[in-house]
């Protein structure tokens, strides 16, 4: 057991920390929600990971990602890993450089028992919710999110036993509507929660 663990133990009962430990998190983007999401459920004890981006930070990520300006032009997914370690370095991440692709489908997170759908676009969130609605894993998608204000808009949807929905549904990214860090990082705790709590009941 790690020292963050050994911490972690004030809070959360020998068995509540197993039950935790045993579970995998497939998470579909290292973006706001992804890399916020990853490091949320790491604090709560999840050790056991697969991440899949094909992105590299940018300065303009560093307003409401989980990375720091020295990991500026680095792979995303690597960056997250050397994050997340700096947490609990006791943690198995399998880091996946790429795109998540029509051919690839239920294949990247057959081993997951969570999948986490953290993508930007519209067409690669359907992609994910399709592939993994009817599979049995837990499924957590976010929809909703960017701007700022009305934060009590973000909420949890239970669309099937295993699929929840977070967001307000409606608020897309443009102009006059960024993503921001409050709001996004509200999404992945909300995302995070699910998860969780789903895992601990």
């Amino acid at each position: 057991m790690s020292q963050f663990e050994q911490g972690l133990s004030r809070y959360l009962t020998p068995d509540r920390l197993a039950k935790i430990a045993k579970i995998k998190i497939g998470i579909a983007g290292a973006g706001g929600l992804g890399s916020n999401c990853a490091q949320m459920l790491v604090r709560t004890g999840f050790k056991h990971f697969k991440i899949i981006d094909f992105d590299v930070i940018d300065a303009s990520n560093l307003n409401r990602q989980f990375y720091f300006m020295h990991q500026v032009g680095k792979s995303k997914v690597q960056a997250l890993k050397e994050n997340l370690r700096l947490i609990n370095p006791d943690i198995n991440i399998e880091a996946v450089q790429g795109k998540f692709e029509y051919n690839m489908t239920e294949d990247v997170f057959a081993d997951c028992d969570a999948v986490v759908e953290a993508f930007d676009r519209a067409e690669y969130k359907k992609l994910i919710v399709e592939t993994y609605i009817n599979s049995g894993k837990l499924l957590v998608a976010a929809s909703g999110l960017a701007g700022w204000g009305d934060s009590d808009s973000i909420i949890v949807r239970q669309l099937k036993e295993n699929f929840y929905l977070i967001g307000d549904l409606t608020s897309a990214i443009g102009p006059e509507c960024p993503p921001l860090a409050p709001r996004v990082h509200i999404a992945a705790a909300k995302q995070a929660d699910v998860i969780l709590s789903y895992f601990l009941r």
